[in-house]
C-alpha cells in the first residue's frame, strides 16, 4: 500500500467545511477515549457502536460520514491498543497512556463519502452532509490509473501551507533490480550523516541549524503580536510554514539518500539505534533530532522491501570500540575520532564502526538463512 498526495484547491466555504469535518473527527476520537476511561472492559467493537450513538445524539457528528466516524474510533483504539502492548512488554517509564487530542489535522474516509469526477480529471466530490462538495486536485500523478476498488481510503489533511488530499492505494509496489554484488555497512553520526564501510562520508546538511536564525526572527515577530489579532494569526502561519519547509527538506533528503544506497547495494547493515533514548541527552538532543536518523531508517527498510534487497539492523553495542582488524576492544571517548589499535590498525573511528556493522549484518543474514532452511 502506498500514498498519492494532491494539493486541494477550493473556496473559503469549502475550507471551513473541511475544518469542521476535522474537528468532528477529533471530537469522536476523544469521546471514544473518554468512554474507555470511564468503563472497564471496553473493546474496539464497543467504540464502534459508540460512533452511531454520537451521530444520533449530536447533529454536527451526524453530518460526518459514518465510516469517517468509524475511522476516528479506530484511531482511539490504536492508541489504547499501543498502551496495552507497552504494558505487556514491560516497557520502563511512560507506557503511552491515551491522551485527548487537541490539534487533529486530518479526516479520513473509507469506501463511501467521496466520489471521483468521471468527466473531469483531478476533481473529487465529498458527498456527506458537511457540504465540502467538489474540490480540485493539483498534482502530477494520475489517480485514474487505478481502479476505485484499489483506493481503500481518502484522507484530507490540513497543513501550514494549505490542504491536501491523500489516496491510499492497495497494490504491491515491487521493482526487481539486477544484483550489484555489493554489501555496505552504515554508521550514522552527527559530524557526517553516515560513514560507510568503504570509507565514504556523507555530509550532514543540518537543515534546522541552517534555518534556525530565520525561525528565531519569526518567533520574536510572533511574540510581539497581540493575542487574538489577525496579525498574530499571520505571524503564526509564517512560522509554521518555516518549520514545515525544514521538515520537508529533512524528509526528502533521507528518502533520496536511502533510495540511492539501496539501489547500489544488495545488503545494507545499519545500527538499531533507540533515538528516543538518545535525545534525552540535552547537549545533543537538537543535533540528533535535526539529522533525522529514524526517517532514514524507515526509508531504507521501505526501499529494501520494494527493490528486493536485504536490510539488517545491527545492535550498536561496541561497534565503535571493537577493532575491525583483530577484534580487540579499544576504549575511546566521543572526542577521539581516530581508531588506533595495538595490532597496527589505524583508521577513522566511524569507518571502523561501519566495518564492524557490516560484519555483524552479514552474520545476522547468514543465521536467518540457516534458520529458514
Amino acid at each position: 500500500m502506498f500514498v498519492i498526495e494532491y494539493k486541494v484547491k477550493a473556496s473559503k466555504t469549502q475550507y471551513t467545511a473541511i475544518d469542521e469535518a476535522i474537528r468532528t473527527t477529533q471530537f469522536v476520537r476523544n469521546k471514544c477515549v473518554r468512554h474507555w476511561m470511564d468503563n472497564q472492559g471496553v473493546n474496539k467493537y464497543d467504540l464502534s457502536k459508540l460512533c452511531k450513538q454520537l451521530g444520533n445524539e449530536f447533529d454536527f457528528a451526524k453530518k460526518l460520514n459514518s465510516q469517517a466516524r468509524q475511522v476516528a474510533s479506530e484511531r482511539a483504539w490504536s492508541a489504547i491498543h499501543r498502551f496495552y502492548q507497552n504494558c505487556k512488554a514491560g516497557i520502563k517509564g511512560k507506557k503511552g497512556y491515551p491522551q485527548f487530542q487537541k490539534n487533529n489535522r486530518s479526516v479520513e474516509y473509507k469506501a463511501t463519502g467521496w466520489k471521483l469526477d468521471p468527466n473531469t480529471k483531478k476533481h473529487i466530490t465529498f458527498t456527506d452532509k458537511n457540504h465540502i462538495g467538489r474540490v480540485k486536485l493539483i498534482g502530477s500523478r494520475d489517480i485514474y490509473f487505478y481502479s476505485p476498488d484499489q483506493i481503500k481510503r481518502v484522507r484530507l489533511v490540513r497543513r501550514a501551507d494549505g490542504y491536501y488530499c491523500q489516496f491510499l492505494i492497495n497494490i504491491e509496489v515491487k521493482e526487481r533490480l539486477e544484483p550489484t554484488k555489493k554489501t555496505i555497512g552504515l554508521d550514522v553520526g552527527l559530524e557526517s550523516f553516515y560513514t560507510d564501510s568503504d570509507g565514504h562520508k556523507e555530509p550532514n546538511p543540518r537543515f534546522f541549524r541552517e534555518g534556525e536564525q530565520k525561525l528565531k526572527q519569526l518567533q520574536r515577530c510572533l511574540s510581539r503580536k497581540q493575542k487574538g489579532s489577525s496579525n498574530r494569526r499571520k505571524a503564526r502561519q509564517k512560522l509554521a510554514k518555516a518549520y514545515l519547509r525544514i521538515s520537508r527538506q529533512r524528509s526528502e533528503h533521507a528518502k533520496r539518500l536511502a533510495r540511492c544506497v539501496v539501489r547500489s547495494n544488495d545488503l545494507i547493515a545499519y545500527e538499531n539505534l533507540k533515538v528516543s533514548n538518545m535525545v534525552k541527552n540535552h547537549c545533543l538532543a537538537k543535533s540528533i533530532s535535526d539529522v533525522g536518523w529514524y526517517q532514514f531508517r524507515v526509508w531504507l527498510e521501505y526501499f529494501a522491501e520494494k527493490f528486493g534487497k536485504v536490510a539488517v539492523a545491527v545492535p550498536p553495542q561496541y561497534t565503535s570500540q571493537e577493532c575491525s582488524s583483530c577484534g580487540r576492544i579499544v576504549k575511546k571517548s566521543l572526542s577521539t575520532r581516530t581508531h588506533a589499535c595495538e595490532c597496527g590498525a589505524r583508521l577513522d573511528r566511524d569507518e571502523n564502526a561501519a566495518i564492524n556493522i557490516l560484519r555483524e549484518g552479514l552474520r545476522s543474514a547468514i543465521r536467518s538463512v540457516e534458520t529458514c532452511s
